[in-house]
């Protein structure tokens, strides 16, 4: 996750605060499609002018950006689908990654009891990947093209190549841990005679896994000659993922969460993502505070807001978990009565040390590296799809004559109850490893709905930071009325409960930061915070926004 920082400030574009006004949304009448890289957007539009629906686009830019955005697209990591279909069903797809069967416990403390750093780089660090089988469970059942066209063009990316952009040029050659693994290193760094800006990147072996996965469907990742080789590579470097562990893997479909907000219907990603119930519980907890009267990037909207993240991470870092291991309180975490003490406990002129604020209790209410792409088609089914492989360029490790990067996805366990993880979050018991476990994640991808009808389609990347990412997207559209651009674009802000600091990027003015600090808030300025994909659907026209911050692309028919 360290490394996912450095590539932020390696991507990020001019902040938002520097422009005179952010530029338009992309705009398009029948389908769009949003990512983080231009090729994928391209494989989707095709797919869907093709007469492919928003699924069959989703599993084109999925594979597509296996190949180019190797620091978060992958087949060597998991994730989550939000999908609602035009006929107004629901569906959420989870392709988490799962612990391998001899993970445990204490797996990643050392000799004194603390937490090492096996669980960031590393044959070790790798949970079951699950993309592959979430995606070909999601064509399955949803989609309509034949799944081997839609692989198509990553094969094509990947054999025959693709120009290097300048960003991604300058993120591989300051990846220090891809020079760490000598098989990342001949790949993704020529063994140091870096790539530049327009040369042609190809990826044979990469191409070769993706062919079979065309050919064979997922069976060739989890039983074929891909898990064969796979698993090889894991005993010959002391890895932990077996043969019978991708054998026995299995994306399942579950119930999206559902809440409401001043009239608007939000569908969201339920447990094992934490993001979901953050942005209904904070949600909730805005919607009769009056934080909006003081105007968007104001010191004290940004305050009341920031009060409601920091009590949402206290509960998150303590209840939330897989739900097939732990029982997970959503209903009281988002009960009306929990959510009004949340309100009630935030001073509206001081901020509340982080020391001062613990989870509160929900039983008597019950009755890095990521990346994500929005997608709407014709017949306005949308696909809203978080994916990662957890720190950019995951563990570091390519899978031995495979061509892809495979995940860090273990350091989002729980490794010592009270210490931070790389991405600074502190977790509690409820998400400690367990063999076969999911890690709790942040994906966040999300579906707002208007008087019934498809309005917005939003998610990110960014660790924790997705979760205040999504959030204050939400809020930009819905409160303070910004054209989607302009909701992608404006600088954003964090507080994640410990450390106890606000993250605030570029953009904002000395004196709100001066006001924020005046309130108690210990402010400070990062780079980038998320970077948001989000389709906009209003007046028969479709908006398409990819954050300014990233080399996205939106576009459309």
């Amino acid at each position: 996750m360290r490394e996912i920082l450095a590539l932020g400030a390696l991507l990020v574009a001019v902040p938002w605060g520097f422009h005179a006004r952010a530029a338009e949304p992309v705009r398009a009448r029948h389908a769009m499609v949003v990512t983080r890289e231009a090729h994928a957007t391209d494989a989707g539009v095709a797919v869907l002018r093709a007469g492919g629906n928003a699924v069959d686009a989703a599993v084109a830019v999925g594979f597509a950006l296996a190949v180019t955005l190797p620091a978060a697209g992958n087949i060597g990591g998991g994730g989550f689908m939000l999908l609602r279909v035009t006929d107004g069903r629901t569906t959420f797809i989870d392709f988490r990654e799962r612990a391998p069967k001899k993970a445990s416990r204490d797996m990643y403390l050392g000799p004194d009891g603390n937490p090492t750093q096996d669980s960031e780089a590393g044959y070790r660090a790798a949970g079951v990947p699950g993309t592959v089988r979430g995606l070909e469970l999601a064509h399955r059942k949803y989609g309509k093209k034949p799944w081997a066209g839609l692989l198509a063009p990553a094969v094509s990316l990947a054999r025959d190549g693709f120009d290097v952009s300048y960003g991604l040029a300058r993120s591989l050659r300051a990846s220090r841990l891809l020079a760490r693994f000598p098989e990342s290193r001949r790949i993704f760094q020529r063994d140091g005679a870096y790539y530049e800006a327009g040369e042609r990147f190809r990826q044979p072996e990469l191409a070769g896994t993706l062919d079979r996965i065309a050919r064979s469907g997922a069976a060739d990742f989890y039983e074929g000659e891909t898990a064969r080789k796979l698993a090889a590579g894991m005993v010959a470097n002391g890895g932990l993922i077996t043969l019978e562990d991708l054998k026995q893997y299995s994306a399942v479909e579950r119930e999206p969460l559902r809440g409401r907000y001043r009239g608007y219907e939000i569908l969201t990603a339920p447990p094992p993502s934490s993001g979901g119930t953050g942005i209904l519980q904070m949600m909730g907890v805005l919607e009769k505070s009056g934080y909006e009267k003081h105007g968007a990037g104001s010191a004290a909207s940004i305050h009341f807001v920031a009060e409601t993240m920091r009590r949402f991470f206290a509960a998150r870092n303590t209840y939330l978990a897989d739900p097939d291991y732990v029982r997970v309180p959503v209903a009281g975490l988002l009960d009306k009565r929990y959510v009004a003490k949340l309100r009630e406990s935030i001073d509206p002129e001081r901020a509340t040390r982080s020391s001062e604020v613990s989870a509160l209790d929900p039983a008597g209410y019950e009755s890095s590296e990521t990346t994500h792409y929005s997608i709407v088609d014709a017949q306005g089914n949308a696909a809203s799809v978080t994916y990662t492989i957890n720190g950019g360029y995951g563990c570091g490790v390519t899978a031995p004559g495979l061509g892809f990067l495979l995940n860090n996805e273990m350091d989002d366990f729980t490794a010592k109850p009270g210490s931070p993880n790389a991405a600074g979050l502190v977790q509690g018991e409820a998400n400690a490893i367990q063999p076969g476990k999911r890690p709790l994640s942040s994906m966040t991808p999300t579906i707002v709905l208007r008087d019934g009808r498809l309005f917005l389609v939003a998610g990110s990347p960014g660790s924790g930071r997705i979760i205040s990412t999504v959030l204050e997207v939400l809020l930009n559209v819905i409160d303070f009325g910004m054209n989607v651009r302009d909701a992608v674009d404006r600088p954003r802000f964090h507080h994640q409960w410990k450390p106890d600091t606000l993250f605030m990027e570029p953009g904002f003015s000395p004196d709100t930061l001066a006001l924020l600090r005046g309130r108690g808030h210990n402010v400070e300025t990062v780079s980038g915070i998320g970077e948001a994909a989000a389709i906009l659907a209003e007046g028969g026209w479709l908006q398409g926004a990819a954050d300014s911050r990233s080399e996205g692309k939106a576009s459309g028919y």
